[in-house]
């Protein structure tokens, strides 16, 4: 729990007393199940843009819950080990990355990650699916609100070949990453299958460069996520991702290809 957390948390209860009602009756009035409204009055969780708006209007706050929210720090719907990363990349001058399992989280359209997060193990409740989503898409709002930062995404083809949920959802994926690529500060290429051996058998790998030119870089297995600061370990990785992209197909073969996938489904 964090400072901030627990502050929005009293802010919330004592609005909610204000409004006479308690936590059994508050929690449906806003869509979401009594546990998790505790855990975030007890600021145990962050709660998500949705569930601060229908507080605000439940609540009649005059603003004040908004307000609160504006001053958290955690980051509701991400993996401890990934907060980290994620604070650096939204204010990332250079962002690099490689992904071979599925479409990169960045470029995911709401039905993609929905069925993500529908389908983990061990299975999510219907709040913590929202609360991942919600997380998911406010990153992926940095690829638009931060036009003069660089994106390089390198994609193994297999993971856009594979149906990760219903076939209109996915052809929807693959419009969204085509219109995507139509960015002057977004470069996306597809390492095709027919491509042997490269670089990026090791695994999906970001990098990014901070306002001050300091390089980062990250990697993740299950359950875990590594954020790499050490400038001989980084150099090593960069010079793996520069492999990738005379590896991968160029950018105009890459739409090419994106488009060939999206007409097969």
């Amino acid at each position: 729990m964090s400072e901030s957390l627990k502050a929005f948390g009293e802010v919330l209860k004592v609005l909610r007393k204000r409004a006479g009602l308690t936590q059994e009756q508050f929690a449906p009035m806003v869509g979401y199940s009594v546990p998790m409204a505790a855990s975030i009055e007890q600021g145990r969780r962050l709660p998500s843009k949705t569930f601060v708006d229908r507080s605000e209007e439940v609540l009649d706050a005059f603003g004040v819950v908004r307000a609160a929210a504006k001053h958290l720090t955690r980051k509701a719907g991400l993996a401890r080990w990934f907060e980290k990363w994620a604070e650096l990349e939204a204010l990332a001058v250079t962002l690099y990355t490689f992904e071979s399992r599925f479409v990169p989280g960045l470029l995911q359209t709401p039905a993609y990650a929905r069925t993500l997060f529908e389908e983990q193990i061990p299975a999510m409740g219907d709040d913590q699916i929202e609360v991942h989503l919600t997380a998911r898409m406010e990153r992926t709002k940095i690829l638009t609100e931060r036009p003069h930062t660089i994106y390089s995404f390198i994609i193994e083809e297999h993971a856009l070949r594979r149906q990760v949920c219903a076939p209109e959802a996915m052809r929807e994926q693959i419009d969204h990453i085509l219109e995507l690529c139509k960015r002057r500060n977004i470069d996306i290429q597809v390492m095709p299958q027919s491509r042997g051996y490269h670089a990026g058998l090791g695994g999906p790998l970001r990098l990014l460069e901070t306002s001050e030119n300091a390089w980062h870089a990250y990697s993740e297995g299950q359950e875990t996520g590594h954020l790499i600061s050490d400038p001989k370990v980084v150099s090593i990785l960069q010079q793996r991702y520069a492999r990738m992209r005379t590896q991968a197909l160029s950018f105009e073969e890459s739409v090419s290809l994106l488009r060939e996938i999206r007409g097969a489904l």
